[in-house]
């Protein structure tokens, strides 16, 4: 397994560096001119954008850029931002633990009610609790995650007035834990301060809640697909007869067997929501990588939006070896191979 492992990604150091000279190259051609932005305006002569320009080293040819940017980023070095003037890597690695809590907690929310209500849909087919969760599936893809988190907001915000600001990770006004895994809610638990965990939890319901309620449907809908196929099995009908209790039959048997395309939709949608979650960072001011990459890009920030890219690219990459692992693990088949 640890070379299965290893083999994987060492096979995704060639896609890693074409997402380097993708990125490269796209970022170059989208409107914008970074010269032009970080000179005194729009109305700077062009000595001035020329001058800036040389100082950024955009006045070189593009295969000498790609050439230092490569060298940079196989020494770890993935430039500096323009608008926080700091290292990008700095900035990624400040920002990646609000992105990856964020995606997390509604990663666990969706799972925990996606799942079961599938399993449920399936077993009870054409009832109408089968019926109301593929409303459920449909209601939760047809609305975009901005649409929902402007409504969490509106509702339990402005009217109800139960959801706390929708700015930040936590209230600015409670000490912030020491920071030992980046994740609020893990950290406030190990500082066993609860009305900082209250804060950082109340802050991260509503964007949690927006984002779940979208990767709910897929998954639900191919627990369901996936569970209904399992239970018109030789086997399941066996066991059913053999009079083995619901637990053996559903969910050992059933669910078991039926785990690999919800394995396949889950990595899907994981990786959609760490590189998605840019609208809702930017909708609760979550201070994330994703909120980090928009305002790059609006600043024509190179290094920031290359640095960003990358990062999601790897973070692809270790997910889809993780199911790949997870199959082994659910599927005997795939381990003896």
């Amino acid at each position: 397994m640890l070379r299965h492992v290893a083999g994987r990604l060492a096979g995704a150091l060639p896609l890693l560096l074409g997402v380097c000279v993708f990125t490269f190259i796209l970022v170059r051609v989208l409107p914008g001119d970074p010269a032009v932005y970080y000179a005194t305006g729009p109305m700077a002569s062009a000595e001035e954008i020329a001058s800036v320009r040389k100082s950024l080293g955009l006045d070189r040819p593009i295969y000498a850029q790609l050439g230092s940017y490569l060298a940079g980023v196989a020494t770890g070095d993935f430039g500096r931002s323009l608008t926080t003037g700091q290292p990008v890597s700095a900035d990624l690695g400040q920002r990646l633990p609000a992105s990856l809590e964020l995606t997390a907690f509604a990663m666990g929310l969706a799972l925990s009610l996606a799942v079961p209500l599938g399993v449920l849909a399936a077993i009870t087919r054409g009832s109408w609790l089968d019926h109301s969760v593929r409303l459920l599936g449909t209601l939760g893809v047809s609305l975009p995650t901005f649409v929902t988190g402007v409504g969490l907001i509106f509702v339990f915000y402005f009217k109800l007035g139960w959801a706390p600001d929708p700015i930040d990770r936590i209230d600015p006004f409670v000490l912030r834990p020491p920071a030992v895994t980046g994740f609020l809610i893990v950290d406030t638990l190990l500082a066993g301060d609860m009305e900082a965990f209250a804060s950082a939890l109340g802050r991260l319901l509503l964007p949690g809640i927006a984002m779940a309620s979208f990767v709910m449907a897929p998954i639900m809908r191919i627990t369901r697909a996936s569970m209904l196929s399992v239970l018109s099995s030789d086997f399941i009908r066996t066991a059913r007869a053999g009079g083995f209790g619901w637990w053996t039959v559903y969910v050992r048997y059933g669910l078991g067997n039926a785990l690999l395309p919800v394995l396949t939709t889950v990595g899907l949608v994981a990786s959609y929501l760490i590189g998605a979650n840019v609208v809702i960072e930017k909708v609760f001011a979550w201070p994330g990588v994703g909120a980090y990459a928009l305002q790059a890009l609006l600043a024509a920030d190179y290094a920031a939006v290359q640095g960003y890219i990358l990062l999601m690219a790897l973070i692809f990459i270790l997910i889809n070896t993780t199911i790949d692992v997870l199959y082994a693990i659910v599927d005997p088949r795939i381990r003896a191979e």
